[in-house]
């Protein structure tokens, strides 16, 4: 796999039109996720967490009680790349999908 570049801030801007919920401080995309309960907010993690793995790109993320906050860039870029982009459309897809 190439190394992953840091893109612009037009082209972050231009792909947050198509991630429902996801912001960009500059650094990071973030988004923040609700569950009814902290069971459901865990299971949700557990689903990411697999996908991550799967995609070997992890993200920053902190959970409390029924609330989850991900953060995400590419740590050996410092920037936010192509694989941050991917894996937030797989995690939009995965609380879409199970856990909305």
């Amino acid at each position: 796999m190439e190394n992953p570049t840091a893109l612009s801030e037009t082209e972050i801007r231009s792909a947050l039109l198509s991630l429902n919920e996801w912001t960009y401080d500059g650094k990071t995309l973030q988004r923040q996720f609700r569950f009814k309960d902290f069971r459901t907010a865990f299971g949700f993690m557990s689903s990411v967490a697999l996908a991550a793995e799967k995609a070997a790109h992890h993200p920053d993320w902190q959970n409390v009680y029924n609330t989850v906050d991900i953060r995400l860039h590419t740590h050996d870029v410092k920037a936010v790349t192509a694989l941050d982009l991917e894996l937030a459309k797989t995690i939009t897809s995965i609380y879409e999908n199970g856990f909305r």
